[in-house]
């Protein structure tokens, strides 16, 4: 559901932060460094949306896109895999008409260095690519070390993580449909900071829905080292009305005074092992497909492995991050902190309260771009706004959110909405089902709005 509707402060925020994104906001193209080129690393939602809005902000410029792979793989929407409610091949995302439509140049090799100095750009495949300004978005890689017995070839044979879509993703659909009657299937899910805080969430609740038509004696449990998690109140209300999920007794006294939590009698298919529980993974045995907490040894069927992560390699071949994993940047234009000349948007990037999401790149993509086109023009860029919406669901019909707005505050980037941000825990079932419906057509137009 779009808060928009039912929040006027919000939606006055919404069409500031349009306005300065604006195309007719864009500037006169009569200044001489029209000719500038720009280099974007990264193909992903940040790259891709920085590219686009580069040119459509202002269509003189020379534009760059570098990306290792020929087709984007979108890991939003990627959970909808495991329960057949999506193809592999639904994922994929072609880059024709960033080229096609803006004029932006495709280049498929991957980075490997910079000279900070000369502003070239070098690749794999032996080519120096000079450049004005370089926008960086490297997104994440996954630290598949981080747990005693895992590693990325056990990950690609045997316990899959998928949270980077791909080959990974399609072995655990795999697993998962295949799953013997009344097995178990254990998520673990990552510590904070990652990826689409949602995620791991919605993809337990998506496998308990399938599991209930197909193989009804199975059991999903999360393993977990955090005792909570963005949208957690909506998200197990949700569960709780679908299959039969208890919650903690903490969250359902918090959530009594808006909203009846049932207590159902018996055991749900569905658990949640908390980080005050024990949650917290230790362990991976691949060969006896166990997974072992600081609570217990658990026997399972199939393990989702979802790990710690980092920024991605790009961002350490080109020295980016620091010692946290991440890139620190100017929370005004994410100019890098690091290396001059730079920008780094997305997942690796520090952003204080914006979350790790596509709509968070794809946001700070487009204050990105237009202040590098301020300032080849020798103006003051404005006032910086970003927005984040995040959908899930807990069921194909049972659709929720998170949504925020966000601006500098005493030097760093924070939420300035405060109610409203989730779908009310007393929605009707009109407005449930209109979330799901919503969080389908958002897959179908935001994936517009960065390649198309």
């Amino acid at each position: 559901m779009d808060q928009q509707q039912h929040n006027p402060a919000r939606r006055a925020w919404l069409n500031q932060a349009l306005g300065l994104l604006s195309v007719a906001a864009a500037p006169t193209l009569a200044f001489a460094q029209n000719a500038a080129h720009i280099v974007v690393v990264g193909g992903g939602v940040g790259g891709a949306t920085a590219a686009k809005y580069l040119k459509l902000f202002n269509p003189a410029l020379k534009v760059t896109l570098i990306e290792k792979n020929p087709v984007y793989v979108r890991p939003y929407g990627s959970s909808e895999v495991l329960n057949r409610h999506a193809t592999m091949d639904e994922l994929n995302v072609s880059y024709d008409l960033l080229k096609s439509k803006y004029g932006i140049q495709v280049v498929i090799d991957t980075v490997t260095g910079f000279d900070p100095v000369a502003r070239t750009v070098s690749t794999a495949g032996r080519q120096k690519i000079a450049y004005d300004k370089l926008i960086v978005s490297p997104g994440i890689q996954l630290m598949y070390g981080a747990y005693a017995g895992y590693s990325e070839p056990v990950a690609r044979t045997a316990v899959p993580s998928g949270w980077i879509p791909g080959e990974q993703t399609a072995l655990l659909a795999k697993q998962l449909q295949g799953m013997r009657q009344g097995g178990t299937f254990v998520l673990a899910a990552p510590p904070n900071p990652y990826r689409c805080p949602p995620g791991p969430y919605e993809r337990a609740a998506l496998m308990t829905e399938w599991f209930a038509k197909h193989n009804p004696t199975a059991k999903v449990i999360i393993v977990d080292p955090k005792d909570s998690f963005v949208t957690d109140e909506t998200m197990m209300l949700g569960w709780n009305r679908l299959y039969n999920f208890n919650l903690p007794a903490d969250y359902v006294k918090k959530m009594s005074a808006e909203v009846e939590v049932k207590q159902h009698s018996g055991t749900s298919m569905l658990s949640w092992v908390r980080g005050k529980e024990g949650g917290r993974t230790l362990k991976i045995d691949a060969k006896q497909m166990r997974i072992e907490t600081e609570a217990e040894v658990i026997q399972a069927d199939v393990i989702n492995v979802i790990p710690p992560m980092k920024a991605g390699q790009v961002a350490m071949a080109l020295g980016l991050a620091d010692s946290s994993g991440f890139c620190p940047v100017n929370r005004r234009n994410f100019a890098s902190n690091l290396q001059p000349n730079v920008y780094v948007i997305g997942d690796a990037s520090m952003a204080d309260a914006m979350p790790k999401s596509g709509f968070s790149a794809n946001t700070q993509a487009k204050v990105v771009a237009r202040a590098i086109v301020e300032e080849l023009a020798g103006r003051t860029a404005p006032e910086p706004l970003w927005e984040n919406t995040c959908y899930a669901l807990a069921g194909k019909d049972y659709g929720l959110f998170v949504a925020d707005v966000f601006k500098i505050v005493d030097g760093k980037i924070a939420r300035i909405n405060g109610k409203g941000r989730y779908l009310p825990l007393n929605a009707t079932p009109a407005q449930i089902k209109l979330g799901a419906r919503y969080q389908q057509a958002w897959l179908r137009t935001f994936t517009s709005d960065c390649f198309a």
